[in-house]
């Protein structure tokens, strides 16, 4: 009779765990992001029953209010990501020349108006919303609005990357509006940024969508305020935007499947490099410092062949991966070193641009998600009643480093959100922010954690390299672990130490915990990001 009774009691505690985990895969939803308010967001639309997509949302408006010099609502976007019962996909929503745009002259400006291209980062979080979100898009948005009605106490890096700017920034009156004090000056440490004009325009696309922002009210400001100072968007621009369908491209990595985005992403460049990484021979650190920044700077020789298909697929070869990593291989001998360290100036510390996050739900979807104005604030241009801060997408930055765009066409650049997976389940969902320096920054993170199985966290601490035309650049300051100088150089001396924060690149990544059955974060220590964590219990 025990027997029956203890056997009857196991099988309604298994029906019972049953039915509470029947729709979860793992024991927890996280997300990674460059500021601990962003990531705040995203735990509370998890525990609101939101699953990865939005949360996703949630944290890349609120970045939008807390990061306005990194990104926002004026800028473009790159979104891949992994449906837990489905495929891997993409969103395109960079940033598009104006129809009207005419490159009238060979001096181009690098800010203002005439710079400003057709916004992105709007339509392409409300397609990703209302494709695999759960929660209405009030729900998802109300964060990010009580952040910008409330107000929020600035961080020293969104302070320095303003102060940085002020003297571009005092040439427009909607941007002294909004990123100066009453006295004209620059924010400083302890000041409260309150946002009442940003929250209305946030209100306004939760209650219409992607028609309160492209359409109407929002519209008619936008294209008021830049066709009468220069720049070239219209009505029509902002109402054809559309979000388009990315195309993912996959390689191969140590057993794994790599997963990024085709132009204007830079996923091929990404694929190539990690590829050459994966048949090199690295047995200490003196050979990553050498051979990976070798890998980096062949495959950056190819980022001007990647607007032809055929082009692109031979970039994607493995067998160019191995012939240029045999290439290294043998040259490795003839490689003669000087020795040298720079140090920026606190200047320099603002420089960059971009913000990455990452989310991941108990169901198993993941989210990459970058997100950017081109350079830092973009354009320089805050319409007064809005803001926000517009992108750059003509001046320099046309064709965005791949040659001069034509209107219509979309900036290409170096963001490559990014995911790997193994028998269809993600092991590693990241990006990154920094530039030129984004692809070397993910792979370079991807490589410690997969291959030589550092733990995740030490992943992003230990020091990245790069090399393209120039000495080898190792990253060199008091935050970074393994760093041993004599160890590394003992034999080289051509190595230039960089001793700056955030110069390689800000990474922000999830990987799955296999043992455990849950997801883990990390987020770049050359930052001031975090990770939430929200796990769910089982009664």
């Amino acid at each position: 009779m025990v027997k029956i009774y203890r056997l009857l009691v196991l099988l309604l505690s298994i029906v019972l765990i049953s039915c509470n985990t029947e729709d979860t895969a793992y024991s927890n939803s996280l997300i990674s992001s460059p500021h601990p308010l962003a990531s705040q967001a995203g735990k509370i639309i998890y525990s609101k029953g939101g699953n990865a997509f939005d949360a996703a949302v949630a944290a890349a408006f609120a970045l939008s209010v807390v990061e306005p010099s990194m990104s926002g609502i004026g800028g473009r976007l790159q979104v891949i990501y992994k449906q837990a019962e489905g495929d891997i996909l993409g969103i395109d929503a960079t940033t598009q020349v104006p129809e009207s745009f005419k490159n009238i002259s060979e001096e181009l400006p690098s800010f203002g108006y005439s710079t400003i291209g057709i916004p992105g980062v709007v339509a392409g979080l409300i397609k990703l919303h209302d494709e695999n979100g759960v929660l209405d898009l009030k729900t998802v948005m109300e964060p990010s609005i009580t952040l910008a009605e409330d107000g929020f106490y600035l961080y020293p890096g969104e302070i320095k990357r303003q102060q940085s700017d002020k003297e571009k920034i005092e040439s427009f009156d909607g941007t002294k509006l909004y990123f100066l004090n009453s006295n004209g000056e620059s924010f400083e440490p302890g000041d409260k940024l309150v946002q009442k004009d940003l929250a209305n325009t946030l209100k306004i696309i939760s209650d219409n969508g992607k028609k309160g922002f492209y359409e109407g009210e929002i519209a008619d400001k936008m294209v008021n305020d830049i066709k009468a100072n220069g720049g070239y968007i219209t009505i029509d621009d902002l109402k054809n935007y559309t979000v388009r369908k990315s195309d993912v491209l996959t390689g191969k990595f140590n057993g794994y499947d790599i997963h990024t985005l085709n132009l204007p992403s830079y996923g091929s460049i990404t694929i190539q490099m990690i590829q050459i990484f994966d048949h090199l021979k690295i047995e200490n650190e003196r050979d990553w410092t050498l051979k990976i920044s070798s890998a980096v700077e062949e495959s950056y020789k190819y980022r001007f062949f990647q607007k032809n298909l055929d082009s692109v697929n031979s970039i994607l070869s493995i067998n160019r991966a191995r012939q240029i990593a045999s290439n290294i291989e043998d040259n490795q001998s003839e490689v003669v070193f000087k020795s040298n360290l720079h140090e920026f100036d606190s200047k320099d510390l603002a420089r960059g641009h971009t913000a990455h996050l990452t989310t991941s739900d108990k169901y198993g979807n993941v989210v990459s998600l970058t997100q950017t104005l081109g350079p830092n604030m973009g354009s320089k241009v805050a319409t007064k009643g809005l803001g926000f801060l517009y992108n750059v997408t003509m001046g320099p930055y046309l064709g965005g480093y791949l040659g001069e765009d034509k209107p219509g066409d979309r900036a290409s650049s170096h963001i490559s959100p990014t995911i790997f997976t193994k028998n269809d389940k993600v092991v590693l969902a990241l990006g990154a922010a920094g530039g030129r320096m984004i692809p070397i920054a993910i792979n370079q993170v991807a490589y410690r954690y997969l291959k030589q199985k550092f733990p995740l966290v030490e992943a992003l601490t230990m020091p990245r390299v790069y090399k393209y035309e120039s000495p080898i650049y190792v990253e060199s300051h008091l935050g970074i672990n393994r760093f041993n100088d004599y160890e590394i150089y003992s034999e080289s001396q051509n190595v230039e130490r960089i001793r700056a924060e955030a110069y390689f690149g800000r990474v922000h990544a999830i990987a799955l915990d296999t043992i455990n059955n849950k997801w883990i974060g990390s987020a770049d220590p050359d930052w001031e990001g975090s990770v939430s964590d929200f796990e769910w219990k089982y009664q």
